[in-house]
């Protein structure tokens, strides 16, 4: 073992953890690897090994073309069943949420087949945008059934749509979920500020409310969130 050479990748990565914590904030760039080799007097294989090392812990985040940034921040959520704000809060951050359009449009082959509706009809389709301190998140498009909530449109849609569905009397009561590996299409790269065919976390919804099993089809959704921002976390036991 090199005991001098990881003596300094170690002494490199605290000097640029206590750059990242006091002089760097959220989106700044870090130096060139040139730069920090020179500054650090270190090899260009010490500063690189010392940055993926941060990039790993998501303090900071890569972005071909461009560089290494300061993170916003990772957050990390369980498997449960909560709203994202509460995911949020639960986390440190504070919440916030951009619509991005809400209307009646015919829905795609798995949200029809999982609210029961024929070839056709309409259904509500609302995408948001949602932030974790100011910073995206997620782009979240939920499709709901207009005959059960026939005046979603006319609610804000900026807070927790579980508490509108709560409202309304639908609350919802158990949800089944997927999460995939996916590459994030050109559009929704934008709104996440991320480039197009980034690695992206895709999860695929089905919400279901009442007390009968499997209840009454509420909500179908797909939540695109960044990787270098969300990460999820399950504790697995024995049976």
């Amino acid at each position: 073992m090199d005991t001098a050479g990881e003596l300094k990748h170690v002494w490199v990565r605290r000097q640029l953890q206590d750059l990242v914590a006091s002089t760097l904030r959220p989106g700044d760039a870090l130096l060139g690897e040139r730069q920090l080799e020179e500054q650090f007097g270190v090899s260009r294989i010490t500063v690189r090994r010392a940055i993926s090392d941060l990039v790993q812990d998501g303090a900071l985040v890569r972005i071909k073309g461009k560089g290494t940034f300061v993170s916003h921040g990772l957050v990390r959520s369980t498997l449960h069943l909560a709203s994202f704000n509460e995911d949020m809060r639960a986390a440190g951050f504070q919440p916030s949420t951009r619509v991005i359009n809400a209307a009646a449009a015919e829905p795609h082959a798995a949200a029809a087949e999982h609210l029961g509706l024929p070839p056709g009809q309409e259904a509500f389709q609302v995408r948001r945008l949602r932030l974790a301190n100011g910073a995206p998140v997620s782009v979240d498009e939920s499709w709901l059934p207009p005959g059960l909530l026939p005046n979603l449109l006319s609610e804000d849609l900026t807070g927790s749509l579980y508490r509108v569905l709560a409202a309304s009397g639908h609350p919802v009561q158990h949800v089944e979920q997927t999460v995939e590996a996916a590459a994030a299409p050109e559009e929704t790269a934008a709104l996440l500020e991320i480039e197009p065919g980034a690695p992206v976390l895709l999860f695929r919804r089905r919400s279901f409310t009442g007390q009968d099993d499997p209840g009454t089809p509420i909500e179908y959704s797909i939540s695109t969130y960044r990787s270098d921002r969300y990460q999820v976390s399950m504790r697995l036991a024995l049976g």
